[in-house]
This record gives structure tokens, C-alpha cells and sequence, in this order.
């Protein structure tokens, strides 16, 4: 009787046949007034009162597009929730990222990510096609990506096989592209604060999209920059000004943007890497490399054969350039996609952020009491990160 009556509940329909009607509606209005009189149904009904161009779904629709979010459905799992691939009557193929009750992420995240990417249109943007806030849910529905994410494929021994030079480069353009969008060309300047392989996601065609916009910020006007109390982001992508004192800025974009670049190339994660000859993170041993002129032992094996190498060499310098330790010092995403395409000179890069040995970087970190979090639940972290 308790499975019924909860999906009963769930759905929102008269069963007769399992439940007590009484009983069941004094227990659906009790529900509604306590959604009603709590900050999260004033903020629910908010979200649908703002005019933001998104269609609303039924939860009776997206249960019946997910087979009742079953869990052959499943793709996979965040900070957020789980995420489901379903199918819509018109035979279109969605994903439902639904949050969890017990979820790292809340409604102020949600409502950011509906507000935020409602008004962005990109076509290296994951596309948002509604939400659901019916009966206390909280569902984005999204364009379903068929080839997952960027770190499935670049950190798998055998994935990695099937993506190439050229394929790796197109990717790299279409992030950049879609940051230039984000920082410069949208309506509002959107800064992302959680940029990483795992949230580049890839549709039929390999073609990049930027997605998961839960801990994004918008300006207006001419601001550029903020600071924060609550970190969030991933270590290993979050740039020194704003791990350590809360600073965040597009340029703090384009250092995770330099991070993603170095790991497309090596195929290495930057906070796993290891190396038998010293202590260092990814960025480290890349910056080593480049003073050394020996950068050809970077390069992913299984890109050599496909790539050009000048190339390739290109864009570890631009990664480089954009993970330099200060701000002012590393380019803007306008300036990024001129060096992508062209072969203008490129400067230099000056040293890095957060290159050195790990146990001191920790220890850099250690003085924050801040939380950081991540969307995605494999890569959240907080003040003592796990290797």
C-alpha cells in the first residue's frame, strides 16, 4: 500500500483503488500549504511567474518520458542529482536532471540555472527545453548529448583511441567559441565559475556544448569581476584569485579554460597527475616541459600520428598563457580564439598559478573555511581535497 499511495502522490492522480480519498487529500493540501508558506514555494512560484520564454513540463510528462525515472534510464549522477535520458511523445529525445532531496545543490542553484541559460542561445550551449515545478519537483529538461562528456573520452585509455587531432582541436574551438559568447556576445556577461571536462558535453557530431549552469553568475553593464564568501567550483580548474580569496572574473573562466586545454592535449587529468620524478600537478610539469623545450613528451599518443605538431605546440602555449598566475596576464576569450585560428605570434607565457608541488599548494589552501562545492558529485571538494 506504501508504494502506491507515494506514486500516487508522485503523479498527482486519483488511485481509488489504493488510497483512502480523505486521508489523501488532507494530506496533498497539507503538503501544498506547507510549499506554499515555505521560502522555497515562494521561490518556486517566482520562477513560474517570470516571463523567461521556457516551457513549463508536467511531471506526468517527464515520468512517462523516463518510464517513471527508471533506472535503465539513468546516465549518470551529480552534486544536482540524477540525470535521466527519456522520450518525449513527439519522439524527442530529452535528458531530466532531477534534484534530490538529499542533493549538495539547492533551489537558489536550480532557479540560477533556469534564469541564467533560459536566456542564452549558443550552439556550443547545451540547449535548456523547460523545467518542471510542478508538485514540488525540481527537473531540467535538456537536449539529450549521445556521446556523454569530454572526460569520458580524453581520460579513457580506450575512448581516447577514437578521438583524434582534428576532433580534439574542433572541440577546442567550440569551448572557446561558446565562453566568448558567455563573457562577450550574450545579453547578460556570464561568468560559468565551473568549467571542466566533465560538463562539456558532446552531440552526434563531436560538437562541444558548454552545460551545467548552477553556479554561473550574470552581469550587467560594465562589471566584470566579484568577490565571494562561498567558493564553488572543482580544485584543479579554480584559478588562484578565486580558490584563495573568493575573486572571480571571466578571467578566472579563461584559467579553467587554460586547465581543460592542457588535459585535451596530454589526455591527463591536471589533480591526478603523477609523475615518478617529481611532486607536481599537470600544470607543473607542462610548464617544466615548455622552459625546457621538451614538449613533444607531452603529447597524447594517440594523438601524434593525426596531429600537426606545430599545432599542437600552439596550443599548449595558449593554455599556458591562460593559466598564468595573475589575471591581468592571461588573455581574454576574444584574444583566445584570434591565436586558435590564426598564426599570429604568441608572447611567452609567465608563470603559472598553482604549479607547484601539491603538499605546498594544499597548504595555500588550508587558511579558507569556505566550502567548494561542484555540480558534479565525482569532483566535489572541499576544504582538504582528496587526491
Amino acid at each position: 500500500m506504501g508504494s502506491e499511495r507515494a506514486l500516487c502522490d508522485f503523479l498527482g492522480i486519483n488511485c481509488t483503488i489504493f488510497l483512502d480519498i480523505p486521508a489523501y487529500v488532507q494530506q496533498k493540501k497539507a503538503k501544498q500549504r506547507r510549499l506554499k508558506s515555505s521560502s522555497e514555494g515562494v521561490t518556486l512560484n517566482k520562477i513560474d511567474s517570470e516571463d523567461l520564454d521556457l516551457p513549463l513540463f508536467k511531471v506526468i510528462v517527464v515520468a512517462k518520458a523516463t518510464n517513471n525515472f527508471c533506472n535503465d534510464n539513468k546516465l549518470g549522477e551529480g552534486g544536482f542529482g540524477p540525470v535521466y535520458k527519456g522520450m518525449l511523445d513527439d519522439g524527442q529525445a530529452i535528458a531530466a536532471k532531477r534534484l534530490s532531496e538529499n542533493s549538495s545543490q539547492g533551489l537558489n542553484e536550480f532557479k540560477n540555472e533556469v534564469s541564467c541559460i533560459a536566456k542564452l542561445q549558443h550552439r556550443n550551449l547545451v540547449t535548456l527545453l523547460g523545467c518542471c515545478i510542478e508538485k514540488g519537483e525540481r527537473i531540467l529538461i535538456y537536449e539529450y548529448m549521445p556521446n556523454k562528456s569530454l572526460d569520458f573520452f580524453i581520460f579513457d585509455e580506450q575512448t581516447s583511441k577514437s578521438l583524434g587531432w582534428s576532433k580534439r582541436y574542433n572541440i577546442i574551438n567550440g569551448i572557446a567559441r561558446g565562453l566568448l559568447y558567455l563573457h562577450q556576445d550574450s545579453r547578460l556577461r556570464v561568468i560559468h565559475r565551473d568549467l571542466k571536462a566533465s560538463n562539456i558535453l558532446l552531440d552526434y557530431e563531436m560538437n562541444p556544448k558548454i552545460s551545467d549552469f548552477g553556479l554561473a553568475r550574470s552581469f550587467r553593464g560594465s562589471q566584470t569581476e566579484e568577490n565571494t564568501k562561498r567558493v564553488v567550483g572543482t580544485y584543479g580548474y579554480m584559478s588562484p584569485e578565486y580558490a584563495i580569496d573568493g575573486i572571480f572574473s571571466i578571467k578566472s573562466d579563461v584559467y579553467s579554460f587554460g586547465v581543460l586545454l592542457l588535459e585535451i592535449v596530454t589526455g591527463k587529468k591536471n589533480r591526478l597527475f603523477s609523475h615518478p620524478d617529481h611532486s607536481l600537478n599537470l600544470i607543473g610539469h607542462v610548464w617544466m616541459s615548455y622552459k625546457e623545450e621538451s614538449l613533444l613528451g607531452l603529447i597524447d599518443e594517440v594523438i601524434l600520428e593525426s596531429s600537426n605538431t606545430i599545432e599542437v605546440f600552439r596550443v599548449i602555449q595558449i593554455g599556458l598563457l591562460c593559466v598564468q598566475e595573475y589575471p591581468k596576464d592571461r588573455p581574454s576569450m576574444s584574444e583566445v580564439v584570434v591565436m586558435l585560428s590564426s598564426t599570429m605570434h604568441l608572447p611567452h607565457p609567465k608563470q603559472p598559478g598553482f604549479f607547484t608541488a601539491r603538499k605546498q599548494q594544499m597548504a595555500d589552501y588550508s587558511w579558507r573555511n569556505s566550502i567548494i562545492t561542484s555540480c558534479n558529485q565525482q569532483t566535489i571538494t572541499t576544504v582538504s581535497p582528496r587526491d
